[in-house]
């Protein structure tokens, strides 16, 4: 069966935008005790199986969507930096073999800090990475050892260092706060040493104990203490001050950037864009009819792969190997996503979530978010649905108008930003 020209017509609109593509890569030499992510470690013999399973489900995308045009590139994980040496490369040549990469398209690739040689470095940059994410967390060794990572402080210093060697000029360090046995003056230690290191991008994240984890079960154990939220505001707050009089611009809740280096693919989710996810696990976000018979290409369809690596090479290697799956496709709806080999399970977004994650989400860039341009983009008179609310929010001073009609938080709001969130989700 083949697409009809009236709805591919409002398929190729919906994407008339572009998308974003993630790749998500479930490898780790070791794992970290806070991490939740899908990640495994000592599976290093799956390599090239998921290196083949992992170009087919980018083909068989890009044959189903009508090869979109591609707007950032996201290689998460896992540890990107751990693949073999090339596979990098492979990859992001299937990409643009398959679809239409702007040229000036982010592609940014997570990587450790001791993964980075210069060779790795060189290897990186050669294939195509633009934009390299440097998972520091700390620069306090103690803490470090705690948090399960591979680095030191003088690791990550010298990692930052060998990028530019290699010519990379937008790099971009993590960080984390409110942990177990850290101070102030640890936190004021860390803040300070990387701003001196002068990356073009910072993201802070407080953590969080998530369910399942080793940190979490040492937490509920006594091993280590409560993380306390206090002290954790305290640090927030220091950055914050650090930052701004550095230079940098906070223009996500936790994400501070040199002028024009904002990261072009986390605004596309910010913003509720379209994106593909790629990879065990990876979620993905499209616009897309429920059926062939529905008109409305305005709220998303959410799916996501199966965790499984090797259960995912299964799957890709199924829907490439039967030609029908691809080639003779039906049109492009939610239910038949959710047909797809590698399509673990999928959920479309009814009127009420969509006005919510838009502006919860939107909300979360801290320049404010255009009402009016959200409203006609999901097809939903923002506005109207949450006048009671909007209302609320301001005389409470948690949210602000701006004079050209941008809706912000108000900084007071900055750290309670969760609650003012909840009214939208609430309604």
């Amino acid at each position: 069966m083949s697409q009809s020209p009236q709805f591919q017509d409002r398929i190729g609109s919906a994407l008339d935008e572009g998308i974003s593509l993630y790749i998500h890569v479930p490898f780790c030499l070791s794992k970290c005790p806070y991490c939740d992510f899908n990640t495994y470690q000592g599976i290093e013999s799956q390599f090239d199986d998921f290196l083949t399973a992992v170009i087919q489900e980018i083909t068989a995308w890009s044959v189903v969507l009508g090869r979109p045009t591609v707007n950032t590139i996201f290689l998460g994980g896992g540890t990107p930096s751990y693949l073999p040496d090339g596979d990098v490369a492979r990859i992001l040549d299937a990409v643009a073999r398959n679809y239409r990469v702007r040229a000036d398209a982010e592609i940014t690739a997570e990587c450790n800090p001791n993964d980075l040689s210069p060779g790795k470095c060189a290897e990186l940059r050669a294939a195509g990475v633009n934009r390299v994410s440097i998972g520091v967390q700390s620069m306090d060794n103690g803490l470090l050892a705690m948090l399960g990572r591979r680095h030191d402080a003088d690791e990550a210093a010298q990692a930052l260092e060998r990028c530019r060697h290699a010519g990379f000029d937008n790099v971009s360090l993590d960080l984390m706060y409110g942990l177990p046995h850290q101070s102030l003056d640890q936190w004021r230690e860390t803040v300070a040493r990387v701003v001196a290191l002068a990356p073009e991008h910072l993201s802070l994240y407080s953590l969080t104990l998530e369910e399942g984890t080793p940190l979490r079960r040492w937490v509920q154990q006594g091993r280590l203490p409560e993380p306390d939220t206090d002290l954790a505001a305290d640090m927030y707050d220091h950055a914050r001050a650090v930052l701004v009089a550095a230079g940098y611009h906070h223009y996500e809740i936790s994400n501070w950037t040199r002028p024009g280096r904002e990261s072009e693919h986390n605004l596309a989710y910010w913003r509720n864009l379209q994106w593909v996810g790629v990879g065990p696990g990876a979620h993905s976000s499209l616009r897309v009819p429920s059926s062939l018979e529905d008109n409305n290409t305005g709220s998303a369809c959410r799916f996501w792969t199966v965790r499984s690596p090797r259960e995912y090479a299964r799957l890709a290697r199924e829907w490439a190997e039967d030609a029908a799956l691809v080639g003779e496709w039906p049109a492009v709806t939610a239910d038949r996503i959710e047909a797809a080999p590698t399509v673990d399970g999928s959920e479309v977004s009814d009127e009420a979530t969509t006005a919510a994650e838009t502006m919860f989400l939107g909300l979360r860039l801290l320049d404010g978010m255009d009402v009016a341009a959200a409203s006609a983009r999901t097809g939903i008179d923002l506005l109207a649905r949450y006048e009671t609310e909007l209302a609320e929010l301001t005389a409470d001073g948690l949210l602000v108008w701006e004079p050209d009609g941008r809706l912000r938080l108000a900084e007071e709001a900055y750290l309670v930003a969760n609650q003012v969130f909840t009214r939208f989700l609430l309604e």
